[in-house]
């Protein structure tokens, strides 16, 4: 079963593929997030800083905006939407 590169939760019908390093930065590699998990990212990181970070999913995690969001989402099943917010 293929599971969130961000939050570990498993997929049931809506997967979204992200480039850990951004395209815009040479990435080429791409890992399966939820569509709220991928919103996520990107409202909280610019593609600088995913460059940076790499494709490592624990540095992101040790982020306080991206580790609250995974703790309130672990609660939610599979293909849960929301909308989500710029952190600032």
């Amino acid at each position: 079963m293929l599971h969130c590169w961000l939050c570990g939760r498993p997929f049931e019908t809506r997967i979204q593929w992200h480039h850990p390093v951004p395209k815009a930065k040479k990435g080429r590699v791409t890992v399966p997030v939820h569509p709220i998990c991928h919103r996520t990212i990107h409202a909280t990181f610019t593609n600088a800083q995913l460059a940076r970070i790499g494709d490592d999913p624990e540095v992101l995690l040790h982020d306080p905006a991206i580790a609250k969001f995974v703790e309130w989402v672990a609660s939610k099943p599979p293909d849960f939407h929301a909308p989500t917010r710029r952190s600032g």
